[in-house]
């Protein structure tokens, strides 16, 4: 599959002006959509506003039903996964079938109820009628859930979520703000979007329009005020770190599965992820075959796997896989882009000492599916390099010439002391309380944050991969991890860490 990894130059910052129409100056923002494709709207409707005639609508919002399983037996939990894997299948499916005929829907809103949303309730239905049935052979069957099956249409509300962005900070600690070093400060301003000015606003309509994201998903960093709250350090935390170097994907390892969350099933993810680390992971890895794989970590320790979705740039290039699962077919379009710089480094907790993480623990941070589920579980953080102190987490940042798009993850760091994993991945682990300290019944291991930085030109014209239905959305960026690290090895990043020490 291909891959691009480019400094930014003249021509790559005119192609972007194609992209989107783009002023900055005086630290405002004005920019123009002009990728917004058929399966995406700018109506600007809030969640749960009625639907009339004359509101236009961008995409279909589905109660997550695996966000209301927390207790599935072990016995089930396979039937259980492949049923949740079909129900993301099809409402990729109905969103497909909703943005082809979305002109048809506008002008007939019955059809919406006829053609896409009735069939897709009744699959759904059937779904999860196959849950219930799959846990009450170990269980009590879960009731309730039908209420489930129902979906709905929803404008796109992006403009009602905040001007600026401003106040999406996370206050989870990164590392950050601190190897951004760069002077970034000042020759901005109106210069930047301009010399290209519209001398071009032209020879690409670049044939690609995909479903997203559109212009009110930016903003401009430097509007944004330092929003960063970290925890104090108490007496006893634990402030060492340790970093494993596994490299920034190089090799190209790609694929749209998630072995966590849909084991066994192909594509599962309806997006293509980027893999560093342990190089087996696919969805049908068992945890044997993890263990016994080869890893991209210079510490052949670390057979851990870290995966998140790849960033495209939108230029009108089509990449590798146009036509195939995971890219074209589940609307990800663009150039995948290599990162400049990867880091991945554990820390300790500000409240006291780190126990070690189990072999095969998931930790699943951020919600793929966060702008139709709102952003209970969202935890991805959006920067620049130099204004680290300023994290955007339903915007994406418009960065100054000379910076460089910042992603960045704080995973959760509290384990509940049993379980590698849950129902809804979700429960086994927590994140620490603003205080810095763990939930009850949940101990402190160390908190993996990763740090990844992309050299793209500035401006709207980059997005991340989504299931369709998600629009690309920044707040539905979201990371995963599955601990492989060996028995020595952990037993030395948690020395590390608790000693105070910075180790590699």
């Amino acid at each position: 599959m291909g891959r691009t990894s480019r400094k930014r130059s003249t021509l790559a910052n005119r192609a972007i002006v194609a992209s989107a129409a783009l002023i900055l100056g005086g630290g405002g923002l004005i920019a123009v959509n002009v990728y917004a494709s058929a399966g995406e709207g700018s109506s600007g409707s809030p969640p749960g506003r009625t639907w009339n005639a004359g509101t236009q609508m961008s995409t279909i919002d589905c109660p997550d039903v695996g966000n209301e399983l927390p207790d599935v037996p072990d016995q089930a939990r396979w039937e259980v996964d492949r049923e949740l894997a079909a129900m993301d299948t099809q409402i990729t499916d109905a969103y497909q079938q909703f943005a082809d005929r979305k002109d048809e829907i506008s002008r007939d809103p019955g059809l919406a109820e006829n053609a896409v949303l009735g069939p897709l309730k009744a699959k759904r239905t059937a779904s999860i009628d196959r849950i219930a049935t799959a846990v009450g052979r170990n269980a009590d069957r879960p009731g309730g859930l039908d209420g489930l099956a129902p979906c709905s249409l929803r404008a796109d509300d992006s403009n009602d979520m905040g001007d600026q962005g401003a106040g999406q900070g996370q206050d989870d600690g990164q590392n950050n703000g601190q190897d951004g070093g760069q002077d970034n400060g000042a020759n901005q301003g109106a210069d930047d979007g301009q010399d290209q000015g519209q001398d071009q606003g032209q020879d690409q309509d670049q044939g690609q329009q995909g479903n997203g994201p559109e212009a009110s998903d930016f903003v401009d960093i430097q509007s944004v005020q330092p929003n960063v709250d970290r925890p104090r350090q108490r007496r006893g935390a634990s402030r060492g770190t340790f970093t494993t170097n596994c490299g920034r994907n190089e090799n190209g390892k790609f694929n749209p599965d998630n072995v966590i969350v849909a084991p066994g099933v192909s594509n599962g993810a309806h997006h293509m992820h980027d893999y560093v680390g342990n190089q087996a992971n696919d969805a049908f890895a068992s945890d044997d075959d993890l263990a016994n794989a080869d890893t991209s970590c210079r510490n052949q320790g670390d057979k851990s796997t870290y995966y998140w979705p790849v960033l495209r740039l939108q230029n009108g290039t089509a990449e590798n896989d146009a036509d195939a699962d995971g890219g074209g077919k589940d609307q990800n379009i663009g150039e995948i882009q290599t990162p400049s710089q990867v880091t991945l480094k554990f820390v300790g907790n500000p409240t006291g000492k780190v126990t070690a993480m189990p072999r095969f623990l998931r930790i699943i941070t951020g919600d793929a599916k966060a702008f139709t589920n709102g952003d209970a579980n969202a935890n991805a953080s959006w920067s620049c390099t130099g204004f680290e102190n300023r994290q955007l987490k339903d915007k994406y940042p418009i960065c100054p010439d000379g910076s460089q798009v910042v992603r960045s993850f704080a995973f959760q760091s509290c384990w509940d002391g049993q379980n590698t994993d849950s129902a809804n991945h979700r429960t086994h682990v927590a994140l620490a309380q603003d205080n810095g300290r763990c939930p009850n019944g949940f101990r402190a291991i160390p908190q993996l944050v990763q740090r990844i930085v992309y050299d793209v030109p500035p401006g709207p014209g980059f997005a991340v991969d989504s299931f369709p239905e998600q629009l690309h959305k920044p707040v539905t960026d979201h990371g995963d991890f599955i601990n492989v690290f060996d028995d020595n090895l952990m037993k030395k990043v948690v020395s590390c860490i608790n000693g105070g020490r910075k180790c590699r």
